[in-house]
């Protein structure tokens, strides 16, 4: 998606267990429409969580027959996209000539690394019908060295991606390893992305051996060592400690995270890179058309001014 700054996500309650480093309540902010977006990526007092950049969370949002969303054409350098639905459908088109329909549970990794624009509808037969819309979309930073990389897409179907199930819980392992269990999506650095579902009473354990981990609630109301966080929340997890979340409620929530970066990123619009400069390019590069084209798109939305 494309993005613009807004105000700073809200910090939470301060009262916390010792593992938590930081915890973030999303602000929401009405795009039109009903569409509705948290963002709790990139915040003030943290960049990054792993390579985790940018973290927004849409939706839900009924969409009525005949309307629908329309991200137009736009460009992405230094980053790879995660596009992760639990409800509705988008039509994913891209610079390099790749069309996907992207649906709920399905992991669709786009890197843009040295340049890609792209652009996200609502497919046909969902706009003609109607449909209801809850996901996340977040930005993977790349690392030194792998910045200028070949543009790409990588698309697996719910049904690709490991699964476990317990009696309580079952977690979709969409990116790097949880539970013992590696996810068949590659990557140029070590992160991990998974879905949880639990029940109410149910305790989840996160898995100490990632150097930076995190955990969004979607939904729902969790206890850590003996505090209270309900959903929809960011929680940053000091590395190393253990962590066992008990659910209160049915939950669902998203364990990420990874290594950390050897340094911080300059974010500008959708450009990320370790260099001012690149970015600078960047935006030019948009704004003379330097940027392949997006097949069957005859818009684009122009580099803010």
């Amino acid at each position: 998606m494309s993005w613009q700054p807004s105000t700073d996500p809200e910090l939470g309650d301060p009262k916390t267990c010792d593992a938590l480093d930081l915890i973030i309540v999303p602000r929401t902010r009405d795009l039109g429409d009903g569409f509705a977006v948290r963002r709790a990526l990139p915040h003030g007092k943290r960049q990054m969580v792993g390579p985790f950049i940018f973290f927004d969370h849409f939706g839900p949002v009924q969409y009525l027959a005949g309307k629908g969303m329309d991200v137009r054409p736009h460009p992405h350098i230094g980053l790879a996209t995660v596009t992760y639905l639990f409800d509705g459908s988008i039509m994913h088109r891209d610079s390099e000539g790749n069309i996907q329909e992207i649906q709920p549970g399905a992991m669709n990794l786009m890197t843009a690394g040295r340049g890609i624009a792209h652009s996200e509808r609502t497919p046909d037969v969902q706009r003609r019908d109607g449909q209801k819309m809850l996901g996340l979309q977040s930005w993977i930073a790349l690392p030194a060295g792998k910045e200028e990389i070949a543009p790409s897409f990588q698309h697996y179907g719910a049904g690709d991606l490991p699964m476990i199930s317990e009696r309580d819980f079952t977690a979709r392992i969409i990116a790097g390893s949880a539970f013992g269990i590696t996810s068949p999506v590659s990557m140029v650095s070590p992160w991990f992305y998974t879905e949880v579902t639990a029940k109410a009473d149910t305790s989840v354990p996160l898995d100490p051996d990632h150097e930076e981990r995190a955990i969004y609630l979607v939904d729902g109301e969790v206890e850590i060592a003996g505090d209270r966080h309900e959903g929809p929340r960011l929680l940053i997890f000091r590395p190393g400690d253990r962590i066992t979340v008990k659910t209160l409620r049915p939950t669902r929530m998203m364990f990420l995270g990874g290594d950390a970066l050897e340094g911080p990123r300059h974010i500008w619009w959708n450009f990320v890179s370790s260099s001012k400069e690149r970015i600078e390019q960047a935006k030019q590069d948009w704004k003379t058309g330097r940027f392949a084209q997006v097949p069957q798109e005859h818009e684009f939305i122009p580099l803010p001014e």
